[in-house]
């Protein structure tokens, strides 16, 4: 159990707020802490399933969404599922089960008005003093950026995609 925790924040258009998110809980749990994921907005298979299955006694991955990523106006049914994906995760946050618990794309999903804002504030306003907390994803609420104890800016400076270079199975996908 940690003794303090804090809350970080990872966004920017950059890549690699995920995959530092991954890394944490990787760290996390190989120093014996208690991880719980919850993912919004992504119902595809991805690498860091598969990989992180054999490690389910130490970290926890919920996924709300369904198989493919919202670039267009919310439908109910996203709505519905990142609503009951917020509720399991603050559940997971009050319980004192887990020291650390990651929010990845819960920034995206308060842009897409999945959810408010405030929802994650009052999360934050009352988790355990000992539960760090990292939330995830692009465009992350000014508020958000304000209340949280560390923030990293991903800032794309070049990418590949704009040279034609698709997803990769294993590096982006």
């Amino acid at each position: 159990m940690l003794n303090t925790g804090c809350v970080q924040v990872y966004t920017g258009n950059g890549k690699g707020k995920t995959t530092a998110a991954f890394g944490l809980a990787l760290r996390a749990a190989g120093a014996g802490l208690r991880v719980f994921i919850q993912q919004f907005m992504k119902g595809q298979p991805t690498g860091e399933l598969v990989a992180l299955a054999p490690l389910a006694d130490r970290i926890t991955v919920r996924r709300c969404g369904r198989d493919c990523f919202i670039a267009r106006a919310p439908e109910p049914e996203d709505v519905a599922a990142a609503r009951q994906g917020l509720a399991e995760a603050t559940q997971a946050v009050m319980s004192g089960q887990y020291d650390l618990v990651i929010l990845d794309e819960a920034n995206v999903a308060v842009y897409f008005r999945l959810f408010a804002v405030d929802a994650l504030l009052d999360m934050i306003a009352r988790k355990p003093a000992h539960v760090e907390l990292v939330i995830t994803g692009r465009n992350a609420d000014p508020r958000l950026v304000e209340r949280a104890d560390l923030v990293t800016e991903m800032r794309e400076v070049k990418h590949y995609y704009a040279a034609g270079v698709p997803a990769r199975k294993g590096i982006e996908d």
